[in-house]
């Protein structure tokens, strides 16, 4: 996975500063600027002078809304690939309250930091278990992971069915549950190894699977969440439960 320009908050001479918190850490303001991208909603609230840019997980909203978002998880110089823009300081909310709303998080509702991990660095490294996967035949009619990635130009946006063991999973994330498959062919330093997976399934890490879904090329899910490719909302069938 490669990811947008994405450096670690900080301050410093050449740094944007971050607009005054609110009480409680939160900006309230109207909505003079959005946009989507990659899955998420960018936001620019103004209120008495201020500007605040946000983005959040994809949803609704009309310029001149009156909107709150917590002051969670700056990002200083944040370049958006897709949307070719960079942002001096941007706050990548977990949650979003309209007017007379509360901006209260739902128990157990995971940031957009805590999903992912703490950059695109660690989750490309997460990738690799401690313990290699011994090799895992791909099913009937279906690939290897390594022969996704070896012909992902040609198989974009078309389905694909491929069998392996789940080294990671991360669920609730973007409406979906997030798997890495690997079934022991491709190269980890070519990171053509593992795949990821969206899919509405509950499955557990260890589980040998077969997915069949949608290979999609060059997803951008924003906060410096990129993916060469994915395999997106797939059905998945368990062909070895995790001891």
């Amino acid at each position: 996975m490669s990811g947008e320009s994405r450096p670690a908050p900080q301050a410093g001479p050449g740094r944007a500063a971050a607009p005054p918190a609110a009480e409680g850490g939160a900006f309230t303001g109207l909505v003079a600027e959005t946009m989507n991208s990659g899955g998420y909603t960018y936001l620019k609230l103004q209120d008495s002078g201020k500007t605040v840019w946000a983005a959040a997980m994809e949803f609704p909203v009309k310029t001149g809304e009156r909107l709150t978002v917590p002051l969670e998880s700056p990002m200083s110089e944040f370049t958006s690939r897709t949307l070719n823009r960079t942002f001096p300081v941007i706050y990548f909310v977990s949650r979003v309250a309209r007017e007379g709303e509360s901006l209260a998080a739902p128990a157990g509702a995971p940031g957009m930091a805590a999903s992912h991990g703490a950059s695109p660095a660690s989750e490309a490294t997460a990738r690799t278990p401690a313990t290699p996967v011994d090799p895992i035949p791909p099913p009937a009619g279906g690939l290897s992971i390594a022969d996704v990635w070896a012909r992902r130009q040609a198989l974009g946006g078309t389905q694909v069915t491929v069998r392996g063991k789940v080294v990671k999973v991360n669920n609730g994330i973007l409406g979906h549950n997030w798997l890495h498959l690997q079934d022991g062919s491709g190269s980890a330093d070519a990171r053509t190894h593992d795949i990821t997976v969206t899919t509405d399934a509950m499955v557990k890490a260890g589980d040998v699977v077969t997915v069949t879904g949608i290979l999609v090329l060059d997803k951008d899910f924003g906060a410096g969440y990129t993916y060469d490719a994915i395999i997106e909302k797939a059905m998945v069938v368990v062909a070895q439960a995790a001891h």
